[in-house]
């Protein structure tokens, strides 16, 4: 699985976030790897680790998001907006190996896929103020 699949996966699985309480994300993982029909393997193991390093997080995220999006608090914001702007300012903050750019490109390019016709703008303005 390239890079950019291995993220769309992440960015699937942690959507669920919004919509599960936290002590479901454990089960919510399970299903999530059943139904992708992803077998294991070193793909799967990093996703896993992945999505709970970010899920252990995600109020730090949000705070550095709330401090720059002027007029939106994560709160307000779509779903699915919310979820790629998280993914994308892990990956800036605490990812060594992923450069600021590619996380804010990658964000973009998958909110042109799942977002709104504003998500990629959106997302692209918001992780360009954490930069």
């Amino acid at each position: 699985m390239s890079r950019r699949e291995v993220r769309e996966q992440i960015f699937k699985l942690l959507f669920r976030v919004e919509f599960h309480e936290r002590e479901q994300m454990a089960e919510q993982l399970q299903l999530f790897l059943e139904e992708s029909g992803m077998e294991e393997g070193k793909d799967t193991i990093y996703i896993q680790e992945k999505f709970g390093k970010i899920l252990e997080r995600i109020e730090e995220l949000d705070a550095m998001v709330n401090q720059v999006a002027q007029g939106w608090k994560t709160s307000r914001m779509g779903k699915t907006d919310l979820t790629l702007i998280r993914l994308a300012v892990y990956e800036m903050k605490f990812e060594e190996d992923v450069p600021e750019g590619v996380a804010i490109n990658e964000a973009v390019e998958l909110a042109k896929s799942y977002g709104t016709d504003d998500s990629s703008s959106f997302v692209n303005g918001v992780l360009a103020k954490l930069v």
